[in-house]
């Protein structure tokens, strides 16, 4: 069979590699884009978050129960934080489950793997599922110590033909679960930037919380649901779901999203900002709201709630997400909202409250990549006294911030705010 002639060899080579190219981008396009938003424009003020008829709504709305008797612990700053997570680690007696997005190597990790490791040899099963982004910098020695010394560790959505679609929906969840009883959530990943007590730009601000009663259940629920994706394995038994008998008075409601289902967090959020009789309190990081949240929090202020937003200062971890999360910023407080950039060193906390009933507290962020890509875990709580604590913690820190006037906004140039917005094409990947 003749062969066709060279320049149309090169043609066809030169077409077939122009449909790969242009299948290849098509295809990360579709793999970086965020689910679509369900809400469509902000709810509607409705029933008061401090009306029983709104835990009713919560329950209803988002398909998880408010289970009464459990007991929740704030736990402030990486010290605190650690100590209190590896003294229930070395007490297991049936199982330990543990999925964090960040997991790096360094002094902490160290304790933990250690940790880990002497409860496995002890012939407990220990199952550690670290989000695949978030363990890059996990070293190969102390992944192989993990699997050497019988830990069952997995990497959540690691990089493969069968997850490209999937690339950019990493889990971001933070929890730890002990014998299916003792439950820790919050903020804080393993890394030695949390280390200390938040005196120094090197000693990251964080919250986590301890938590013990029948949701706990529901806290190992969220560890499961990405194992069996992870692992294959569908987690079964009274090592993992024991009876649970109440430990305290406080309600509870925990609240997760799923990344290809419903943004549970973004509509838990709006939902709650709709609820805001008096005030609203958000201390978040990485402050990068969609178009939705932000009419959100003006709606709430044109009823006359009052807003503090406490956000990362200068020490941050993130320079593009401090620098597009100015872009709502005017348009806020022309509105009246307060903005605190936190300045000691970077605020890591997250934690939305309003009125003085009720707080929601996890893994989550306020910004566009918690409420579209992420899988998160927050926990509601129902309870006066922990919401009170949680406004006292909020204040305290808010006194170490310094509040965003108009002049600091006019001190930006117009090539500033035009660079802004540029960044802001970027808002659901920070």
């Amino acid at each position: 069979m003749p062969r066709l002639p060279h320049r149309f060899r090169r043609k066809i080579r030169a077409a077939i590699a122009g449909i790969l190219a242009m299948f290849l981008f098509w295809f990360f396009v579709i793999a970086l884009m965020p689910y679509r938003r369900e809400l469509r424009r902000p709810i509607p003020a409705a029933t008061p978050a401090c009306d029983p008829q709104f835990a009713r709504d919560m329950a209803g709305l988002y398909g998880s129960p408010i289970l009464d008797g459990n007991s929740i612990e704030t736990l402030i700053n990486g010290d605190a934080i650690f100590e209190a997570m590896l003294t229930e680690i070395s007490q297991a007696q049936t199982s330990i489950t543990f999925e964090t997005y960040i997991y790096w190597s360094g002094r902490i990790a160290d304790r933990f793997c250690d940790a880990l490791i002497a409860r496995a040899q002890a012939g407990v099963p220990v199952k550690v599922l670290v989000d695949w982004a978030g363990g890059l910098p996990m070293d190969d020695d102390l992944i192989d110590r993990m699997h050497e010394g019988g830990i069952n560790l997995r990497m959540f959505r690691p990089m493969r033909p069968r997850t490209l679609s999937r690339l950019n929906n990493r889990t971001h969840r933070k929890v730890l679960v002990v014998d299916g009883k003792t439950g820790f959530i919050g903020g804080v990943g393993i890394a030695d930037v949390w280390l200390g007590h938040a005196r120094n730009p090197d000693e990251w601000r964080d919250t986590h919380y301890r938590v013990t009663g029948p949701v706990v259940a529901l806290m190992q629920n969220a560890f499961a649901h990405n194992w069996v994706e992870a692992s294959g394995e569908v987690l079964r038994g009274t090592d993992f779901y024991p009876p649970l008998h109440p430990t305290g008075n406080t309600s509870i409601q925990m609240v997760k999203s799923n990344t290809g289902s419903r943004n549970e967090i973004h509509l838990m959020f709006m939902t709650a900002i709709a609820a805001a009789q008096r005030s609203i309190r958000i201390s978040t990081p990485y402050f990068v709201p969609d178009k939705i949240a932000v009419n959100q929090l003006l709606e709430a202020r044109a009823r006359g709630v009052t807003v503090d937003l406490l956000i990362a200062g200068k020490n941050t971890d993130s320079y593009l997400v401090r620098r597009v999360s100015r872009l709502s910023w005017r348009t806020l407080i022309d509105a009246g909202v307060t903005i605190h950039e936190y300045s000691p060193t970077f605020l890591h906390a997250k934690l939305v409250v309003i009125d003085e009933c009720w707080a929601s507290v996890g893994s989550a962020n306020f910004d566009e990549r918690s409420f579209r890509l992420n899988d998160e875990a927050n926990l509601n709580v129902y309870d006066d006294a922990f919401v009170a604590e949680q406004i006292r913690i909020f204040e305290t820190d808010c006194a170490a911030a310094r509040q965003v006037t108009h002049s600091d906004l006019d001190r930006m140039g117009w090539l500033h705010h035009a660079q802004n917005a540029a960044l802001g094409l970027l808002k659901p990947h920070l």
